[in-house]
């Protein structure tokens, strides 16, 4: 073990005592993480004895991965150290579970191709390789941003798009893979079957009177979820009031029998979007479990609910 001393140290005897080598120490110390006290007439790098600490921690922070910038922030910051360590420590925490969530992501398409039959195995590659790993879902938010009414709150379209938008599972399965694949190429162009995919209420109500619609709605199908999850018939119900309701406040009318005999009418005759809210729910879905509810069947349950209302 080398013997311990208070003088300058070479940067040999540095780079030995820290358990690195020479050319490390003068990385660091041309990057001035690193600095020297002196230099011999012969040009020889002196540095004192509390380089050997530096040295050490630098060591340490790069076993963390954390970078050289982040690292001089941590140097830098004095009595503000521990907390410059905290951010470093979480700023990498961040980016290592985005490095990890895409080798999940990478790994379930593997799977993906591996397990399918081989004469499906190009078109999965060609489906899977237009999305990313993980994948970004800014592909769903313009279809979506499309086919709103114009003109609708910010607030209210951000609202809308965290309900129909949903976002990659953090470990996903094939199946999920290739579920979230398919709603990237459905979403990639126009509604398909439909010139005119937005519903009726879309002619109907001004963009604010849309955006109390959506708003409403959202409750209605957080509250036909529950009877949903549980497997129950469509029923009528708070549910069912709460989602005609949406619809009355929307158009400025009352809540009568006869409004809820046209709104079936009118819901009946809207383009469908099933394929879409099919494939939502094989995304949010964990592999096994009973499907998720998603606006689109909260909608079907509580429209069929109207209907056998309506024609009793």
């Amino acid at each position: 073990m080398p013997a311990a001393h208070d003088g300058p140290l070479g940067i040999g005897e540095l780079a030995e005592r820290a358990g690195v080598t020479v050319k490390t120490v003068r990385f660091y110390s041309d990057g001035g993480l690193l600095p020297e006290t002196a230099r011999t007439t012969g040009g020889h790098r002196r540095y004192g004895p509390e380089a050997l600490d530096r040295l050490r921690l630098i060591r340490s922070l790069r076993s963390l991965g954390l970078g050289v910038p982040e690292i001089r922030r941590v140097l830098d910051a004095g009595d503000d150290a521990d907390r410059a360590l905290e951010d470093a420590v979480a700023g990498q925490l961040r980016a290592l579970g985005g490095q990890l969530a895409a080798l999940r992501w990478r790994e379930a398409a593997l799977r993906l191709v591996r397990e399918c039959p081989p004469e499906q195995r190009a078109g999965r590659l060609c489906l899977i390789g237009t999305v990313g790993a993980p994948p970004s879902t800014a592909p769903l938010a313009r279809f979506w941003r499309a086919w709103l009414p114009p003109r609708m709150p910010s607030r209210a379209v951000t609202a809308f798009l965290d309900a129909a938008v949903p976002q990659p599972p953090a470990d996903p399965a094939p199946a999920q893979v290739l579920a979230f694949a398919r709603l990237n190429a459905l979403t990639a162009g126009p509604c398909p079957g439909h010139t005119r995919p937005q519903p009726a209420a879309h002619r109907t109500a001004d963009s604010r009177a849309a955006a109390v619609l959506y708003a409403a709605l959202a409750e209605a199908y957080e509250l036909a979820g529950v009877p949903l999850r549980r497997g129950r018939a469509p029923a009528a119900g708070e549910a069912l009031d709460s989602f005609v309701g949406a619809y009355s406040t929307a158009y400025g009318t009352r809540d009568t029998p006869g409004f809820r005999r046209a709104l079936a009418r009118e819901l009946a005759a809207d383009p469908r979007l099933d394929q879409y809210w099919d494939l939502v729910a094989e995304v949010v879905t964990p592999p096994g479990a009973r499907p998720e509810p998603t606006p689109g069947t909260a909608h079907d349950w509580l429209l069929t609910a109207l209907t056998a209302q309506t024609a009793a």
